[in-house]
């Protein structure tokens, strides 16, 4: 096999490898057909950033410190979700490797100020008058470039209730012109759209397989400029799924049970109830199907067992377990809890919604100390994020089971590197695979 001089590695969450007989993505079919696929074993947690850490590493998350899409300041007392800076993952990625060639990544995560020769991130700015819609770039300008050729990236398609397969297309018209006047030897591109219709849907709906289709006609596109720019015979691409969906059928409000245990405080303030990070002995900084308990020196067995008789929690990880999962970093909880496969985990801590923070009804993603799938959604009685978590139908981030096959995603490659021997592919092989200098 004559080694690739580029690779183009595709993140589209939601692919699963009985969508390979589906008829739904026959371009991505025959990229795996051409070199090889197998079932994929995220790390746990099985979300974004942690996942895309370990792709980009070959590292787990106890030594690139990516623990979930959040993480917590205990010396600050500050919970902080999307942060974006390379200087956060603990870890060399490619580009930071030896011979690691010239690469682009538009749009995956904690890649700001990385050694990436190109970078595209979004990086909106807030100001009292509104907010700019911007994406931080390197080079300096090149976002403003990708802008000037097919318009600006619009923030509300990437995520809220508005968000759509309209963020990836652009994200793939950046791909397609990265191609043609960069010629990284790597490209990564992040295409999220079927993550929205799966939250709000569930994986089996008719709206997620519309959404695949999409992004296999995305893939199709790509495979053709490689064509037309002539550098098909010198390009593998791999296509792989972070994690695969579970579908759900409501939610646990974890910080609101620590609550009613006396463990979790607030602070009124102008008739809003706020977390009070100081003096809780214990709170959930909730992820999805996951959660990182943070507690104080003495109160963790009383954490522990009133986690453990809530409904809906499956597993409640101490150091041990956390070891075994790959888990066990500093910034970790010093408990993580983990949902039965048909709950998710919500971060909200009040009794009445009339006391809930403002923040509670908008699509503010730094603000709140956990992640909200509500924020896709619409109430056009209160026209704001409702406050209903019932809505949501579909969630991830449980570890992987090889047994039963949960949690399970997706890998192929249009080049044999056999690193499914097992029938099994570990995201933290794939960074093996990808074309060096």
């Amino acid at each position: 096999m004559v080694a690739p001089k580029h690779s183009i590695v595709l993140s589209i969450v939601g692919l699963e490898v009985e969508h390979l007989e589906s008829g739904l993505i026959p371009n991505i079919a025959k990229i795996a057909e051409a070199g090889e696929y197998a079932k994929l074993e995220p790390v746990f947690p099985a979300v974004t950033c942690t996942v895309q850490a370990s792709i980009l590493s070959g590292k787990y998350p106890q030594e690139h410190g990516i623990i979930g899409n959040g993480l917590y300041d205990r010396k600050t007392y500050t919970a902080s979700f999307w942060e974006q800076p390379s200087s956060l993952v603990k870890a060399d990625r490619i580009w930071d490797k030896q011979n690691a060639g010239t690469s682009a990544a538009l749009f995956w995560q904690n890649t700001m100020y990385a050694r990436s020769d190109v970078v595209v991130t979004p990086r909106p700015i807030h100001l009292d008058e509104g907010l700019v819609m911007w994406c931080y770039s390197k080079p300096v300008g090149y976002y403003e470039e990708l802008k000037e050729n097919f318009g600006e990236f619009d923030l509300a398609g990437y995520w809220g209730p508005l968000a759509s397969s309209k963020s990836s297309e652009w994200i793939a018209k950046a791909a397609e012109y990265t191609l043609e006047k960069k010629r990284p030897n790597q490209l990564f591109a992040y295409l999220p759209h079927v993550d929205y219709s799966a939250q709000r849907f569930g994986k089996s709906d008719a709206r997620v397989k519309e959404d695949l289709r999409k992004a296999d006609d995305i893939v199709g596109r790509l495979v053709q400029k490689t064509t037309e720019l002539g550098i098909s015979d010198k390009t593998q691409f791999i296509v792989l799924s972070e994690y695969s969906f579970n579908d759900v059928n409501g939610s646990v409000p974890l910080n609101l049970v620590l609550r009613d245990a006396g463990l979790l405080a607030v602070r009124e303030i102008q008739g809003k109830e706020y977390l009070d990070f100081e003096f809780s002995k214990a709170f959930a900084m909730v992820d999805h199907q996951v959660a990182h308990i943070f507690v104080h020196d003495g109160f963790e067995d009383e954490t522990r067992k009133a986690l453990e008789s809530t409904s809906g929690v499956e597993r409640i990880l101490d150091g041990e377990g956390k070891k075994l999962l790959k888990i066990d970093h500093e910034r970790s909880g010093e408990l993580v809890a983990i949902s039965q496969r048909d709950k998710w985990f919500s971060y909200y801590w009040w009794h009445d919604e009339t006391k809930a923070p403002s923040f509670a009804r908008r699509v503010d993603i730094h603000r709140k100390p956990g992640y909200d799938p509500v924020e896709l959604f619409f109430d056009p009685k209160t026209k704001s994020i409702p406050l209903d978590p019932s809505l949501v139908k579909g969630s991830h981030g449980r570890p992987a089971n090889l047994e039963t096959g949960e949690g399970l995603a997706f890998y192929c490659s249009s080049i044999k590197h056999e690193i499914a021997k097992s029938g099994v592919a570990k995201c933290t092989d794939i960074v093996k695979c990808i074309a060096r200098q």
